[in-house]
């Protein structure tokens, strides 16, 4: 195939917009999948992903497109996610494109990450194509929407493309639009083999598959490859393309997309944003990798049986090969052992990779409240440390002040739920910066608001209370001082590191009332009873008592003297003394989990 005849594009848009249905029309239409092996989203090859409805990895797939003239082509497609935690994989994907469709939903209009997603396509200079769908749906109002693209992009709104990707209805137009507008890559077959690793898994029989695009050069199984930046060397396995599976091809070429298996064992020597070069004739330099992305979000990640702990490490290892942007290090903990920090992009990250550790790698864990990333500045030194767990929080003495991690955050919303959405936002400690109306229905409310706000359960109330309407996009603005202070949790009298939190200290009363009466309601009752305490530092603020569980002493006492029922109780009393003095409280998953479910109000 001449190199004038390759398009490489992705498809862009806010979560739920019609992406991965879009894909899948696009592979029936070229004959990339046969109406036999055909189902809803294809590409969306996870069970996670089927479940939820939502793209989480982007996937590639090659097509072969003839046009009405009788022109043959050959599209790489890949498909991205939409949901704000995954933005991270859209601008990997987009380093591998030349052009990006932008899809915006007919009844919904431009959404938040439609915006964010848009600006990351035009940081990467890529060609944008404009395309409304669901135009099948009755409240669709597809020339209002293809107006505000009108204005947004500076493109003529007759030359937005309307469809539906549903019932199929002009998705031909989106392949001819691709065809003719998104420019051929560039590159030349004659240099030295430099090949952008832009997503990466584990086979356990080929080792690492390195997702590539070939930028100059060809990639073919006569010589062994070199990483450069980690230095491994390795022999190719198995070259191939995406259609959507995996096909060997044998033999790669500057501006295609497809796959190497590389047969390297050790996970770390083949990373996401690596350049491969042949190791014969290594190019001069490598291409310009990826920012490393800095997460938002941590938790500890804790297997129940000690033994499962090299198994989580080696899991671990394997998930970050597939998403580049987890991290994790070893920490302990005084009530669960040995596990990890792990850090994530947001709260549904962190969900999903907790549940593909369950499901993928059979591992049974229990994962902490998630935290933020804290500054403290030292009273004596002037030092500053990170902290991105509550249980590292030096002592109160020492401390000159803690600065928290702030979001500038636009929240695009129907002007009917402006007043709700004003009130769930200054709860949760946020300032008012602007108010922009985008047409005469819906509004962009922009604040600024603590990211430890923002993490727990901030998206489902905001959803709640707009019906589903609102969208959220936020982005890091920098970190302020805070009066904040540890609230520490004591079960039995001992302090759980774990169930710790970072707390502002208007708020520390009400939270440590919540939770207190939460864990009440998730520790199991023992033989033994157990005060549940909110302290900070030396004060208990709230306390509640888990009882006893008991046995009827006094079962077999039919009447008689009073003193022998007394002598039993006594008995008793004494037994269960002993008993709390030795006894443990096992504390179950969804212990943790309270901390993410603390009711307002």
């Amino acid at each position: 195939m001449e190199r004038t005849d390759i398009r490489n594009f992705c498809i862009i848009a806010h979560i739920d917009h019609g992406k991965s249905t879009l894909a899948d029309r696009l592979l029936e239409l070229t004959g990339t999948v046969s109406a036999r092996e055909m189902t809803e989203q294809v590409l969306d090859a996870m069970d996670l992903e089927r479940e939820r409805g939502v793209t989480i990895k982007a996937s590639a797939v090659r097509m072969n497109y003839t046009t009405q003239n009788g022109h043959g082509y050959e599209i790489n497609l890949i498909d991205t996610p939409g949901h704000v935690d995954f933005s991270y994989e859209v601008s990997r994907a987009l380093q591998a494109c030349e052009g990006a469709v932008l899809v915006v939903d007919a009844t919904q209009g431009i959404e938040a990450q439609t915006l964010a997603n848009l600006f990351l396509a035009l940081d990467a200079d890529l060609e944008i194509i404009p395309v409304v769908n669901k135009i099948d749906l009755p409240a669709a109002r597809p020339d209002e929407v293809a107006e505000e693209i009108e204005e947004l992009l500076g493109i003529d709104a007759a030359d937005v493309i309307q469809i539906s990707a549903k019932t199929g209805v002009n998705v031909e137009a989106v392949l001819e639009a691709v065809v003719e507008r998104v420019p051929p890559p560039k590159g030349d077959v004659t240099l030295p083999l430099r090949a952008l690793v832009f997503d990466s898994h584990y086979d356990s029989y080929k080792g690492v598959i390195a997702y590539v695009r070939v930028v100059e050069g060809v990639l073919d199984m006569s010589e062994p490859l070199l990483m450069m930046a980690t230095g491994a060397i390795a022999e190719p396995i198995e070259i191939g393309i995406f259609s959507p599976n995996m096909k060997p091809s044998g033999r790669l070429e500057a501006g295609e997309v497809g796959y190497v298996a590389t047969g390297l064992k050790t996970v770390r020597d083949a990373r996401v944003g690596d350049t491969i070069t042949v190791r014969s004739r290594a190019a001069a330099e490598a291409l310009p990798g990826y920012v490393a992305v800095k997460p938002m979000v941590f938790a500890g990640l804790y297997p129940t049986e000690n033994e499962d702990y090299d198994l989580l490490r080696d899991a671990l290892d394997k998930l970050q090969l597939n998403d580049a942007s987890l991290v994790f290090e070893p920490e302990t903990s005084q009530a669960l052992n040995f596990g990890f920090r792990c850090g994530f992009l947001g709260l549904f990250h962190m969900d999903i990779i907790q549940e593909r550790l369950e499901r993928e790698y059979d591992l049974d864990i229990i994962a902490t409240a998630p935290s933020v990333e804290y500054e403290i500045e030292m009273r004596n030194t002037g030092e500053v440390r990170v902290i991105d767990s509550p249980a590292q929080l030096p002592d109160e003495a020492e401390i000159e002040e803690i600065r928290e991690p702030w979001m500038r955050i636009q929240i695009f919303t129907p002007t009917d739920y402006i007043g709700p959405i004003m009130d769930l936002v200054t709860k949760r400690r946020g300032e008012y910066v602007s108010t922009e109306y985008l047409d005469p229905r819906r509004v962009m409310l922009n604040y600024t608001i603590p990211l430890a706000e923002l993490i727990v359960d901030f998206y489902d109330r905001l959803k709640s209370i707009s019906r589903g309407y609102a969208s959220l996009d936020y982005h890091f603005e920098g970190y302020r001082t805070g009066n904040l202070a540890k609230l520490d949790i004591l079960i039995n009298h001992q302090p759980v590191d774990a169930l710790a939190l970072i707390v502002h200290q208007d708020a520390a009363y009400h939270k440590g009332q919540a939770l207190v009466s939460k864990l009440k309601e998730a520790i199991p009752r023992q033989q033994f009873e157990v005060p549940i305490q909110a302290a900070m530092g030396k004060k208990v603020i709230s306390r509640a008592n888990v009882k006893a569980l008991r046995k009827d002493v006094l079962a077999k006492c039919y009447g008689g003297d009073i003193t022998r029922k007394r002598k039993l109780l006594e008995k008793q009393k004494k037994g269960k003394k002993r008993m709390k003095m030795v006894g443990q409280v096992e504390l179950p998953q969804e212990a943790f989990m309270t901390l993410l479910k603390l009711d307002e109000g």
